[in-house]
């Protein structure tokens, strides 16, 4: 049976390979966006034969889809601070450093163009976000057993609820958040979660 392009995890000198290649992904991405991504010109930057790119990735998407494959598998720490509050706070001012970061920023913006023309690369993209989400949802889960949220409340939907304000806002205006507007995003949050709003029945 044909493997598709991009979705063998090997090892070796396979797996270094594959590292060099995406790692040439991430930084054209970030310098040119996905417009002028080109398969040569990342075989060139790994130092690999633009064959053996071709031949594993077949496609600039396909490239794109399996960096973010490679993200998702890249853990981020989770703040505890012993509140909801606190917690959905540290989790907005991770995202705003984030945004803040040229390179992050524009990295974003090229995996969401890539992602708006090819389905794969699209479905590569709502892992990665759910991979982050499932990452903080345990500080809401905490904060339930502590009672600081209401019973039924989806610890996921708060989570998102942090986060996609800063984002939306960073594609649709170009603005970069600030500190307040993190603790702003975190506070909202928490507002409606502890007034029930992401309760589920």
């Amino acid at each position: 049976m044909p493997v598709e392009p991009g979705t063998v995890r090997p090892g070796g000198r396979t797996a270094r390979v594959r590292a060099a290649v995406l790692r040439a992904a991430e930084d054209v991405l970030a310098e040119r966006g996905f417009a002028r991504l080109d398969l040569a010109d990342v075989a060139r930057r790994a130092e690999v034969g633009k064959t053996t790119v071709y031949r594993r990735w077949g496609s600039v998407t396909g490239l794109v889809a399996d960096l973010l494959a490679d993200m998702a598998e890249r853990p981020l720490p989770r703040q505890d601070t012993g509140t909801v509050l606190g917690d959905l706070r540290a989790e907005a001012l991770l995202v705003q450093r984030t945004l803040a970061d040229p390179r992050q920023e524009a990295l974003l913006r090229a995996v969401i163009a890539a992602a708006a023309c090819d389905e794969r690369t699209a479905a590569a993209l709502r892992h990665l976000h759910d991979v982050r989400v499932a990452e903080w949802a345990p500080c809401v889960e905490q904060g339930l057993a502590r009672g600081e949220l209401p019973r039924g409340t989806d610890p996921h939907a708060v989570v998102r609820a942090v986060s996609a304000p800063l984002c939306y806002g960073v594609l649709t205006s170009g603005l970069v958040p600030d500190v307040p507007a993190a603790e702003r995003a975190a506070q909202a949050a928490y507002t409606a979660a502890a007034a029930g709003v992401y309760v589920v029945e």
